[in-house]
């Protein structure tokens, strides 16, 4: 997931950079009205969808750079005559990154990711840490939490993490619309997670790794300990099953993190917003 600090990295490190944004869009495309990418002369940042587009846009923009030029716009069918099917138009405009636009920029892209939805992986073991790679590439902000420093240790470097002696109390203190991966050393820890997850009616996904028997034996636990019976409907155990049945850790962690992109857009849908994953930028306009 893009975030501001990529950002920071690529504007720092390219002081010539034109922005290139996708002004409008009429009928199939690529990409959405609003999604940028940035075009230094021996780097890129994002993307406005591949393909015979982008390289052209690409061009363009590094002969801006050559020719000392600030903007220039591109209206592009995508037909037959670029090489590509889509079959819609896009009007492109480029712009030269000077300090305005940077700033302008940051702000998109601090604004995108503080509205991106949280998922949170209890446990680093061997699924978890499988899984935690796979988020971290994808358009959601996570965090991989456990009670062991040295499972933690393990976890690949940038992956946001914490140690916390009682994992259940981050369910409680979640952000709005979170969704959770249960996947610990300790059932009966999974176990405390998952009530206090089911109980979240705002959150998309709930999972936890497991089989059918430690499903059943969650159902009876947790309506002893008073908990609703229909809230069992949203538990997803085993999670990455798929009908495919197999446990190899990188397996289950692919299928259970497109379940939960499904269950985000499942939600952002219902609730009137469109799910855009991977969009660079919020609004349309440098």
């Amino acid at each position: 997931m893009t975030t501001a600090a990529t950002l920071e990295t690529f504007l720092a490190a390219n002081s010539d950079v034109i922005a290139c944004e996708l002004t409008s869009v009429r009928g199939s495309s690529p990409r959405e009205e609003g999604t940028f990418m940035l075009v230094a002369l021996g780097a890129i940042f994002g993307t406005i969808g591949g393909g015979a587009l982008e390289y052209m846009v690409i061009d363009h923009a590094r002969r801006l750079i050559a020719e000392g030029r600030a903007e220039a716009a591109m209206d592009v069918p995508l037909g037959p005559e670029i090489g590509q099917c889509c079959g819609g138009r896009v009007k492109v405009g480029l712009r030269y990154a000077d300090a305005v636009i940077r700033r302008d920029l940051m702000a998109r892209v601090e604004a995108e990711v503080a509205s991106t939805p949280q998922v949170y992986v209890f446990g680093a073991g061997h699924v978890g840490r499988a899984l935690a790679q796979i988020l971290s590439v994808l358009p959601v902000r996570m965090e991989v939490i456990d009670t062991r420093q040295d499972e933690l240790d393990q976890l690949p470097p940038g992956i946001a993490h914490r140690r916390v002696a009682m994992p259940e109390a981050v369910v409680r203190s979640a952000p709005e619309g979170s969704s959770f991966l249960i996947m610990t050393h300790d059932h009966a820890l999974d176990f405390l997670i998952a009530a206090e997850a089911l109980n979240r009616l705002d959150s998309p996904y709930v999972g936890m790794v497991g089989s059918k028997t430690k499903r059943a034996k969650f159902a009876s636990w947790f309506v002893e300990q008073g908990g609703d019976k229909a809230l069992l409907s949203r538990l997803v155990l085993p999670i990455g099953a798929q009908g495919l049945g197999d446990k190899r850790p990188s397996v289950i962690a692919v299928l259970a993190a497109a379940e939960v992109m499904v269950q985000i857009g499942e939600r952002e849908a219902s609730n009137g917003r469109t799910p855009t994953p991977g969009k660079q930028g919020v609004a349309s306009g440098f």
